[in-house]
């Protein structure tokens, strides 16, 4: 039975920055993802990412730019960490290789996204999502002495030990078909959304909503479940997706 400090369930953005923090504080890591990690539908992230970098912005601006964005239905405490923490993190992600667009002078560039009341979205190209998944990837790499990844392993359920606390998993080696227990001190769950309840749907196939099955299926209490993402924007006819950044330069929908 594979043993791990932590085991992470998904592979995508959230669940290799989750591998890559777990790794450097010196836990042995196992990373599970029903795809190739560089397949998450993080790829999809097209546009960039928002942090209060900038002199002249701060993260109370931001903060209140995302909580008026959801309705001020948003959780406060947690988009308050969110917008602390992002410049650390976007300088972070740039120091270990992500090529973040810069402008003329050098520096760091920004362009608007739609809700911002200032410009502090911070991109690579339009392919933001990719440049990130590829970066984190590599940096993993460094730490296969105490991380393990698991790609095209399938979760079927959580494991719950005699005091109610997750333990592991079960998983199903896609290619083989070969069924595995997974024991963990720790579980994350960072498998994405249901974009797929959504038709059309520029989410990709992979979006079904397993994590969150799997987490009701144990009893985990979930929240905001009328919330579900379908975002991006698509067209109707096609479900061709449109960047963010549309809405950035003033379009609506």
């Amino acid at each position: 039975m594979p043993s791990h400090d932590v085991l992470i369930i998904g592979a995508g953005l959230a669940g290799q920055r989750a591998a890559l923090a777990a790794a450097d504080a010196g836990a042995t890591v196992a990373i599970m993802s029903k795809v190739h990690p560089v397949r998450s539908h993080s790829v999809a992230a097209a546009g960039g990412i928002n942090a209060a970098l900038k002199p002249e912005d701060t993260w109370e601006s931001h903060a209140y730019d995302t909580v008026k964005g959801s309705d001020f239905l948003g959780d406060q405490d947690a988009i308050e960490i969110m917008c602390r923490e992002a410049p650390d993190e976007l300088l972070h992600l740039e120091h270990i290789g992500v090529t973040f667009h810069r402008d003329e002078k050098g520096e760091l560039g920004t362009r608007a996204f739609g809700g911002a009341s200032a410009a502090r979205t911070y991109y690579v190209a339009d392919i933001t999502g990719q440049a990130l998944l590829h970066v984190l990837y590599e940096q993993l790499l460094k730490y296969h002495e105490r991380l393990d990844r698991y790609e095209e392993w399938f979760t079927t359920s959580l494991l719950l030990g005699d005091g109610g606390a997750c333990v592991g998993c079960v998983a199903r080696d896609i290619r083989s078909g070969r069924m595995e227990v997974f024991n963990a001190k720790a579980t994350i769950l960072a498998t994405g959304g249901a974009g797929q309840a959504w038709k059309p749907t520029t989410n990709g196939l992979v979006c079904t909503g397993d994590g969150i099955a799997q987490a009701y299926n144990v009893g985990a209490p979930l929240m905001d479940m009328e919330m579900i993402q379908y975002h991006p924007t698509t067209l109707v006819e096609n479900g061709f997706l449109i960047t963010e950044g549309a809405r950035g330069e003033g379009a609506t929908s």
